[in-house]
C-alpha cells in the first residue's frame, strides 16, 4: 500500500491506497470553518491547524487499518502550495520514513489532480491505464484553470491556462461581491439552481484555436459594475438570476474551449478534476459534450474534487514521471511548481 499525505493549503489529509489504485481509507480534517471569518485562508492559522491535527489523523488511520505495516511507499505533496503548509506535510513524511525505513516521495499536487479522474474507475487489477490514453483533462479550482493532455508516455502537455484569475477564484470573488460567505462558490451554485441564467448578460472571453487561454478577471469586474448600477431591492429580487447568469458565463468559457480542443485533438478519454469539478451543472454540461463526441468521460468523484491525500497516493502508483525521490534527504517544498514539471530532475533531488 501507499500512504498519502496532503497539506498544501487548508486540508490536513491522510489516505491509504493499494498499488492497484483501490482506496483503502481516507482521513481528513477541514479548516474551512476556521478561515471563514477571515474571508480566505490565513497561512499561519493553516500551519497551526496542520500541526494540531495531523498526528491524531495518523493515529486514527493506524487503528482503522489492521495491516498498516504493508505500506511500501509514503507519498507527500511537495508543491505547489503554501510554504509553511507544505513544510509540515514533508516534515511528517520524512519523520515517518526515518522511523519506519519506508521510502518517501514528493508528489506534484497538480499532477495528483490530473490523474484523479482515473480513480473513478476503481481497482486497476487487470485494467491498463493505457486504455484511456492519450487523455485530455480540465483542471478547475480556486488556484488553477488548465486544459492539458496526458500522452501515452505519461508526459503532461499544457494546452491552455488562465492568464489571470482561476475559475474557482472568479466564482468565490463573485460570491463575495454578492454577500455570500467564504468560500462562496458552492453556495453560489445553490442559488443559481433557482435562477434564470439568461436573465443577465456577462462578458465571456472568447478563446480560440489561435488564442488558447482562459481569462476570468473581466467577468468579476463586470459583476462589480453591474451591482453598482442596481439598487439593493433590485439585487435581492434578482439574486438567483444574477448567480445563474454569472455562473453560466464562467462555465461557457470552459466548455467552449474544451469543445475546441477535443474536436481537434486525438484522445481516448476526457477528465474533469479540481474543486470546481464538484459543480453539478459543469459536470452535466461536459458529460453531454463527451457523449455527443463519443468520448469516454471521467469526472473525478465528488469526494476527491478538493485537496485530498488519496489522489496523492494514487499519483505515486501510476505517475512515475511525477515521483521526486528523497535522495540524500533532498526532498523539499516547491511552492510554485507547475503541472508539467517533473520533480525527479537531478537538480531538485540533489
Amino acid at each position: 500500500m501507499i500512504l498519502g499525505i496532503e497539506s498544501s493549503c487548508d486540508e490536513s489529509a491522510v489516505a491509504l491506497v493499494r498499488n492497484d489504485g483501490q482506496v483503502i481509507g481516507e482521513w481528513v480534517h477541514s479548516q474551512i470553518s476556521k478561515h471563514a471569518d477571515y474571508g480566505g485562508v490565513v497561512p499561519d492559522l493553516a500551519v497551526a491547524e496542520h500541526l494540531e491535527n495531523f498526528f491524531p489523523l495518523l493515529d486514527f488511520a493506524r487503528k482503522e487499518i489492521p495491516n498498516f505495516e504493508l505500506i511500501e511507499k509514503i507519498a507527500v505533496t511537495c508543491g505547489p502550495g503554501l510554504v509553511g503548509c507544505l513544510g509540515i506535510g514533508i516534515s511528517i513524511a520524512k519523520t515517518l520514513s526515518l522511523d519506519t525505513g519506508i521510502p518517501v516521495y514528493g508528489i506534484n499536487h497538480l499532477r495528483g489532480h490530473a490523474f484523479s479522474p482515473f480513480m473513478s474507475l476503481g481497482c486497476f487489477n487487470g485494467l491498463e491505464l493505457s486504455n484511456f490514453l492519450p487523455h485530455v483533462g480540465l483542471l478547475v479550482s480556486g488556484g488553477n484553470t488548465l486544459l492539458f493532455k496526458i500522452n501515452r508516455d505519461l508526459i503532461i502537455e499544457v494546452i491552455a491556462a488562465t492568464v489571470d484569475d482561476a475559475v474557482g477564484e472568479a466564482l468565490d470573488k463573485g460570491a463575495k461581491l454578492l454577500g455570500i460567505p467564504y468560500p462562496g462558490g458552492a453556495d453560489l451554485e445553490k442559488y443559481a439552481l433557482n435562477g434564470d441564467e439568461q436573465a443577465f448578460e456577462f462578458p465571456k472571453f472568447n478563446g480560440s484555436k489561435k488564442d488558447l487561454r482562459f481569462s476570468f478577471s473581466g467577468l468579476k469586474t463586470s459583476l462589480l459594475y453591474r451591482l453598482k448600477e442596481m439598487s439593493q431591492n433590485e439585487i435581492e429580487s434578482n439574486f438567483s438570476d444574477i448567480c445563474a447568469s454569472y455562473q453560466k458565463a464562467a462555465f461557457d468559457q470552459l466548455t467552449k474551449m474544451t469543445k475546441t480542443i477535443i474536436s481537434s485533438t486525438y484522445c481516448k478519454s476526457f477528465g474533469l478534476s479540481g474543486g470546481v469539478a464538484k459543480n453539478q451543472r459543469l459536470r452535466n454540461e461536459l458529460s453531454e459534450l463527451c457523449e455527443a463526441m463519443n468520448l469516454v468521460y471521467l469526472p473525478v468523484d465528488s469526494r476527491h474534487t478538493g485537496d485530498n491525500a488519496a489522489m496523492i497516493a494514487f499519483s505515486a502508483a501510476f505517475d512515475p514521471n511525477g515521483l521526486w525521490e528523497n535522495k540524500n534527504h533532498g526532498l523539499t517544498f516547491q511552492p510554485s511548481l507547475q503541472i508539467h514539471e517533473i520533480e525527479n530532475k537531478d537538480h531538485l533531488a540533489s
